[in-house]
């Protein structure tokens, strides 16, 4: 009886994991734009399947056995709704920065466990050893790479991955690039470490945006935390 007990658990699971981001993907396809743009006006009257979600994520977090994209998607997810959701709880505001410490109070509880945004983000991700990661987590700023309209999936996760990429390094507004001149977004600043050497750094950046590189002076853009409406 326990055996079955636990395959029944186990399956259980499985088809949780299978489904768990649909109620996302409605949402964002909902609320968030091709660009990114996202309705946080509307968004705040009907905030009901967001943090059903949440609670569905609370509910079947990721396993031991579980593949690392699966991980992955359900980490990215989480950050970026929750982002969402404490937007919508101290809305209306210009910038994520006028909460009051917003990547350090606690946001999400999985059985007796709280976590904070960063906690999701340096303790769990950038674990990972997955760099892209930062152009699929969202801030809610005018600098972020944009909030794809569509949840992370396991299966969908590298295309997808490379998709916002490509998409963050190409956009003239975050990162100029010329073969010999670099205006990079801070975000390879503050991770620098993320992406390995200048070297490693370089072969990333020509890699995913197409650009061959002819030993580039490097600089940074300002960074715009307006909120991304």
């Amino acid at each position: 009886m326990k055996y079955l007990v636990l395959a029944y658990l186990f399956s259980l699971h499985l088809v949780a994991q299978k489904n768990i981001h649909h109620r996302w993907n409605t949402q964002l396809q909902k609320y968030v734009s091709e660009t990114g743009q996202v309705d946080y006006q509307s968004w705040q009257k009907d905030q009901a399947p967001l943090i059903a979600y949440l609670n569905t994520l609370a509910q079947f977090p990721p396993q031991e056995e579980d593949s690392k994209n699966q991980k992955l998607a359900y980490w990215i997810n989480a950050y970026n709704a929750l982002t969402v959701l404490l937007i919508l709880e101290n809305y209306p505001l210009n910038s994520i920065k006028d909460i009051q410490s917003p990547w350090d109070q606690n946001v999400f509880q999985i059985g007796d466990k709280n976590y904070s945004l960063g906690d999701i983000e340096h303790k769990i991700l950038r674990k990972m050893d997955e760099p892209r990661i930062h152009f699929a987590i969202n801030c809610a700023s005018g600098s972020c790479p944009k909030l794809l309209n569509r949840a992370y999936q396991e299966k969908q996760l590298e295309h997808q991955l490379v998709e916002v990429t490509r998409d963050f390094l190409r956009d003239p507004t975050k990162n100029y690039l010329l073969k010999d001149r670099l205006e990079l977004s801070k975000i390879f600043l503050w991770f620098g470490r993320d992406f390995g050497t200048k070297k490693e750094l370089l072969q990333f950046i020509s890699t995913y945006s197409g650009i061959k590189l002819d030993q580039p002076k490097i600089d940074y853009k300002p960074y715009d935390w307006k909120l991304n409406e």
